[in-house]
């Protein structure tokens, strides 16, 4: 019969810096882990294949993204404009 070491007896025989950063980002592992399986539940509810709603799902989020950076930039460029109008009265 095998023995299987528990959690904790695996934990003690880290090296002391593995340990601290292991217990430093548990939570946040946690929380991906938790992340992860909501996301597959979500996708498990399509009637098309988990990759191909992974995929759509990727793809979407890209958009979002580049959609969020376009409106900075164009909401950066209109503050630089009001700056140079305003410098440019202020000059007079």
């Amino acid at each position: 019969m095998r023995l299987t070491p528990t959690e904790e007896e695996l934990r003690a025989k880290y090296n002391p810096d593995l340990l601290k950063k292991s217990i430093e980002t548990r939570e946040e592992r946690q929380q991906e882990f938790d992340d992860f399986v909501t996301r597959l539940k979500e996708y498990s509810k399509s009637d098309k294949p988990i990759w191909i709603v992974v995929k759509e799902e990727e793809e979407r989020r890209k958009k979002a993204v580049l959609e969020a950076a376009k409106v900075q930039q164009k909401e950066a460029d209109a503050r630089r404009e009001e700056m140079r109008r305003e410098a440019g009265l202020g000059s007079k």
